[in-house]
């Protein structure tokens, strides 16, 4: 049961009366028992709230930063008319607005009622039970019920780098060009024929097709499209900090998504596992245009955990996923405290079977703590962030020593910079 602000208002209304007529307490007693014995009756009169028919409707995925509509289907089945508030409960970080909304329905009427969500957070955003409120005939009382009408919206990270992405597709296809004429040879695939130039290989004439078009040609080669990309996404306590205004895994995952795309296109075989101590999301034998929304929908819901990184892990899932040569990527956090033994053993073992890259995002804040000394505490702050970063170029050090092809970047900065590497490493042969 609930009262409405009709009754409030009449309540107010009668205080002073019972403060001008002679025994107030008296009439006091009679007004709130008449106000009390009408709202009971009024709630009494209201038709129950089962008489509506509800169901909820919204898209399944949306990409943070976007806007969607919250659908819900209103059928009155009484033999009456009915009016009702309804207020959809969402949690905060889904940005529900307009959430109560009045109706009047007539008998066996419909009405579709909408409002938006405006999601601050990925993940999974999961509806509240619906609260419904059917007014009774008077207007002072009414039935209150809450039903629980279940609803998901997955919230997909937002892919700001995608804008990174016609740029670097343009270098890539300059380096297969480049490479499509100057390779030959075992290990590429055929491209296309073309007339001989003085220069090039002889060993590289087409015969038969010499003979049947009456000039020399020779076959031109392409690097095999086949390659196999390992992006594995750290997880662990240290993908929790906040770099700005989000965490660093979401720098992380941004940096997968441009690399997965760019990868994808150039024909190469693409993995991603998110993990800690387990695995934690995983993205395998996807291809074309589903292989974005897939890796969007498995990191979607993943927060970093408060645990350390389990490095024999990592050693397995690459075993497991590379039977031959290919490029992992490892996005990271790198410094001496996480540099332990056996990530070292493990991390160097790789870089020797296959072609390894390390991605670290640096904390902008170092560098801004670095140019203020203007007092004391300052000065001490930045001698501490000083330390930080000079921990996290030994970090990079010896990881170069081993192999590795180590990248450090702002948050921002990251994902560009991981794809510029891949395209170093296309060009260089390497891959």
């Amino acid at each position: 049961m609930f009262i409405t602000r009709r009754t409030v208002f009449v309540t107010a209304l009668s205080v002073p009366l019972a403060i001008v007529v002679p025994s107030p307490w008296w009439l006091a007693g009679w007004v709130g028992f008449l106000i009390g014995f009408i709202c009971v009756l009024d709630m009494f009169l209201s038709p129950k709230p089962d008489v509506l028919h509800i169901e909820r409707r919204v898209p399944g995925t949306i990409r943070l930063g976007q806007s969607v509509d919250v659908e819900i289907d209103v059928l009155n089945t009484a033999s009456r008319p009915v009016h009702a508030h309804l207020k959809d409960a969402w949690p905060p970080s889904a940005g529900a607005e307009n959430k109560t909304m009045s109706l009047f329905l007539e008998k066996q009427g419909h009405v579709t009622l909408t409002h938006t969500l405006i999601p601050t957070r990925r993940g999974d955003r999961q509806a509240a039970p619906l609260t419904l409120r059917v007014l009774g005939p008077l207007g002072f009382a009414g039935r209150q019920w809450n039903r629980d009408i279940p609803c998901t919206v997955r919230v997909l990270p937002p892919f700001h780098s995608r804008r990174h992405l016609p740029s670097r597709l343009v270098q890539l296809r300059e380096i297969e060009g480049r490479a499509a004429v100057m390779m030959h040879g075992q290990g590429t695939e055929f491209d296309s024929l073309r007339p001989y130039v003085i220069g090039d290989d002889v060993r590289s004439i087409d015969w038969r097709s010499t003979a049947r078009r009456g000039e020399v040609v020779l076959r031109t080669w392409r690097p095999e499209r086949d390659r196999r990309v390992l992006v594995i996404v750290d997880t662990a306590r240290l993908s929790a900090v906040r770099l700005g205004d989000e965490p660093r895994l979401d720098s992380f995952i941004e940096s997968a998504l441009l690399l997965a795309a760019l990868a994808s296109h150039a024909g190469d075989h693409v993995d991603v596992v998110g993990c800690d101590r387990e695995v934690r999301a995983r993205t395998h034998g996807v291809a074309g245009d589903d292989l974005l929304h897939h890796i969007a929908s498995e990191f979607a819901p993943v927060d970093a955990r408060l645990i350390e990184m389990d490095w024999s892990l990592v050693w397995s899932l690459a075993q497991r996923s590379l039977t031959h040569h290919g490029l992992i990527v490892v996005l990271t956090t790198i410094e001496s405290a996480t540099l332990d033994s056996r990530m070292r053993k493990i991390i160097g073992t790789l870089a020797q079977q296959h072609t390894v890259v390390v991605a670290h995002a640096q904390d902008p804040a170092l560098d801004e703590a670095i140019r203020h000394r203007d007092d004391p505490k300052d000065t001490y702050v930045a001698a501490a962030a000083e330390h930080m970063r000079s921990d996290v170029y030994q970090a990079a050090s010896v990881l170069t020593q081993l192999g590795v092809s180590v990248v450090q970047a702002s948050p921002t900065a990251l994902p560009p910079a991981v794809a510029d590497r891949y395209l170093e490493l296309k060009a260089a042969g390497k891959l």
